[in-house]
């Protein structure tokens, strides 16, 4: 029998109710044998999400505050667990010694690391699964950075002893001991370090939703869903702001080969979102998969007569932005035109040290700098096989009045990306998206 990891987030873990769903879930399929929880989220809309609290609670202690009156409402929403679920537990000493351990001084990491530990143990109580603690098994080097190969031999042994475990997802430790957490997407890295350690067949992340849809359903009314999607295509999808996953989160499982499926907790019903590197053989419906966009760029366009003959011209132009500080989002060309562009936020403090500097470097005819951006990536596995896609997507455009900034087209053909001013940005969402998708 294949084994399935099963990750779920805040929201699916939020109180008892969600606790008794998780719980039958798993009984649906006997290969749900090793479970990764979140920290408990909101429970309704003006709710707090216990990560939250945990931090609130150190920066309230580190500025000499009432930080007991903050862990006192954390401690409650988990005593309040534990009494629904009628669990005999030493949930009560747990959380002596962890404020024990805040009253002397414990680091953010280790405060913030104590809702997914607590809501772990509770869970590994309710279910009857043996507990493993990550900082036992998840390792990252001095620096903070993740083991991945010392974590993967060490995890892959321990699950190996145990037919059920509930692993807490965020966090680990460093070389001495204490905990660390990671940056970003944490409890889902986790979810993918257990589902790579156990050579899962399936890596199941639950969440609140249904898994993807091909555009922001704020945008467009009746989104359809994304029921197969390729790592590649969600690298694209995610990078440009679709935020079901973060691309991060599923490096394990996406080097290890394993199939991801998004899932909804409260409609496990739906087969959501299956992420896979074989579903280029998948017959897709639509010619595109999704359209994800974010607003806030700008665009440095460095125009010189011949730029092409000189050797070195680009790298001067990003030693130029390197020197400030400033990651480039995308580099589109010409024959006598570079554009590169970048986020406005992190532009706008040093733009006039890049401009100069660019001068120095180039000695360029002209410079303009276009703000108020956004960037649309059309994204499909299916566009390399249809001819006209471009012809398509820019009609669309046209028709509805757009002002096409900027053109990006990898090699690849897996994506299309379009420069827009911010006026147009919702505009062009809904005309791509109704061009391909009827």
């Amino acid at each position: 029998m294949g084994k399935i990891v099963a990750k779920f987030g805040g929201s699916s873990l939020s109180d008892a109710g969600q606790f008794r769903k998780v719980r039958d879930i798993l009984r649906m399929d006997a290969r749900r044998v090793y479970v990764v929880p979140s920290a408990p989220g909101k429970r309704f809309a003006t709710d707090e999400k216990v990560t939250d609290l945990l931090y609130l609670t150190h920066r309230t202690k580190t500025e000499g505050g009432d930080w007991r009156a903050v862990f006192a409402r954390i401690a409650e929403r988990y005593h309040q667990i534990e009494r629904d679920l009628a669990l005999t537990t030493d949930l009560a000493a747990q959380l002596e010694r962890i404020a024990g351990d805040i009253d002397a001084g414990a680091s953010a990491d280790y405060c913030a690391s104590r809702g997914e530990y607590l809501n772990g143990l509770l869970l590994s109580a309710y279910l009857g699964y043996a507990f493993l603690d990550p900082k036992d098994y998840i390792f990252f080097n001095a620096d903070g950075q993740y083991e991945s190969e010392r974590t993967n031999d060490a995890l892959s042994e321990a699950l190996a002893g145990v037919e059920n475990a509930v692993v807490p997802g965020f966090y680990g430790a460093l070389p001495d001991g204490s905990v660390h957490t990671f940056s970003r997407g944490g409890s889902d890295i986790t979810g993918a370090i257990v589902a790579r350690a156990a050579c899962a067949d399936v890596y199941e992340n639950w969440t609140d939703v249904s898994g993807f849809l091909m555009a922001d359903p704020r945008l467009v009314d009746g989104a359809l869903p994304i029921r197969n999607v390729t790592y590649r295509e969600l690298r694209e999808l995610s990078y440009m702001g679709a935020t079901v996953l973060h691309e991060d989160s599923i490096f394990p499982v996406h080097r290890a080969g394993i199939p991801t499926n998004i899932r909804n907790t409260n409609h496990p019903e739906h087969i959501g979102t299956f992420i896979t590197h074989l579903a280029e053989t998948d017959k897709n419906p639509y010619v595109i998969t999704g359209i994800a966009g974010r607003v806030g760029y700008s665009v440095i366009s460095v125009e010189k007569a011949m730029m092409n003959a000189e050797k070195g011209f680009g790298k001067r132009i990003l030693q130029a932005v390197e020197e400030a500080g400033l990651n480039f989002e995308h580099l589109p060309t010409g024959i006598d035109t570079l554009c590169v562009v970048l986020e406005t936020a992190q532009l706008a403090p040093v733009q006039e040290k890049v401009v100069s500097r660019i001068m120095a470097l180039t000695q360029p005819d002209t410079i303009t700098i276009h703000d108020d951006m956004g960037l649309i990536a059309t994204v499909g596995r299916g566009m390399v096989h249809n001819p006209g896609t471009a012809a398509r997507l820019f009609t669309a455009l046209s028709t509805a009045h757009v002002n096409v900034r900027m053109i990006d087209q990898g090699s690849s053909e897996l994506s299309i990306l379009v420069g827009v001013d911010r006026c147009d940005f919702e505009a062009s969402i809904r005309a791509i998206y109704h061009e391909f998708v009827k």
